[in-house]
């Protein structure tokens, strides 16, 4: 029997997402569904699907709860592929949109909206772009793989770290080398991470620093969604790889510049170790229905 989806497209800075909401954990799409449902020529088209769902309606919800009692709602968020994500960093600000939108919660200025993921809670603010996440706190974490990619003539170390998704950040020579990467392949991984990874291929500005900013310009290629055209939890990653190569004396804050826009990154420290946060805008683009089988 056919069911009505009701839906709305969201985005920031073009990594796009389908997203509904489903308050009591109702609906449980399959993962071809997903699939179906991202196809840029068949479906409605998008990098991710994102379910609304009160945390207490689902296990992983449950966890989000007991770490923090005020993450009532809980992002739900599957690849293009149908495969399930810890976490998005552009996919929790147009989340957090959806619901304000929606009058699903509510968000005053200084105020603090708790998102539960399954990275665990994320907290999300206001900001002069749209919204800000802190992201937690980040780690080295996956070593330094050899990456090679398409029309990248010679495989370059990579870093591996970690903040609630794994990733593997690479340096290139420069922007024609940057912009000449295939990323309709698949990057190669040695050795290849038992859960797969996102990988960044990152260019310093000249100067990288400007009034204190550091500045870089990114690809990415998601795992479970190909390249897209912004990857927030990567550009974090890419700010941290950056800053950690460049050593002492590197800034704290980021401006990142992907093919669909520019995210602001900032690293602060806390009682349990330094966090990074992710700013940039969120919006939503159309809402529809569609009929699922």
């Amino acid at each position: 029997m056919a069911t009505t989806l009701h839906f709305t497209k969201g985005q920031g800075t073009g990594n796009d997402f389908v997203l509904f909401a489903d308050p009591d954990g109702e609906i449980d799409l399959t993962p071809a569904q997903i699939a179906d449902i991202c196809d840029r020529h068949f479906g409605v088209g998008a990098d991710g699907v994102i379910r609304a769902v009160r945390s207490r309606n689902l296990p992983a919800g449950e966890a989000a709860l007991s770490e923090d009692p005020a993450a009532e709602w809980f992002m739900d968020y599957s690849n293009a592929d149908g495969s399930i994500a810890e976490m998005c960093g552009n996919g929790i600000r147009v989340y957090t949109r959806f619901l304000l939108e929606n009058g699903l919660a509510e968000l005053a200025g200084g105020d603090t909206l708790v998102i539960g993921t399954r990275a665990g809670v994320r907290d999300v603010q206001s900001s002069r772009t749209g919204f800000q996440v802190d992201l937690g706190r980040w780690s080295l974490d996956g070593g330094e793989p050899l990456v090679r990619a398409r029309e990248l003539e010679v495989a370059r170390p990579g870093l591996g770290i970690d903040v609630g998704n794994p990733h593997v950040v690479v340096a290139v020579a420069d922007d024609a080398e940057l912009d000449g990467i295939d990323l309709g392949y698949v990057p190669q991984l040695e050795p290849q991470p038992t859960a797969g990874a996102n990988v960044e291929f990152v260019v310093p500005a000249d100067p990288l620093v400007k009034d204190g900013i550091g500045r870089i310009r990114m690809r990415v290629h998601e795992r479970g969604s190909g390249e897209t055209l912004s990857c927030g939890t990567g550009a974090a990653a890419a700010a941290l790889g950056v800053r950690h190569w460049a050593g002492s004396g590197a800034p704290d804050q980021w401006r990142v510049q992907v093919p669909g826009g520019v995210v602001g990154v900032r690293m602060f420290p806390t009682e349990d170790g330094e966090h990074v946060a992710l700013s940039g805008p969120a919006e939503l683009a159309f809402s529809g229905s569609l009929e699922l089988v």
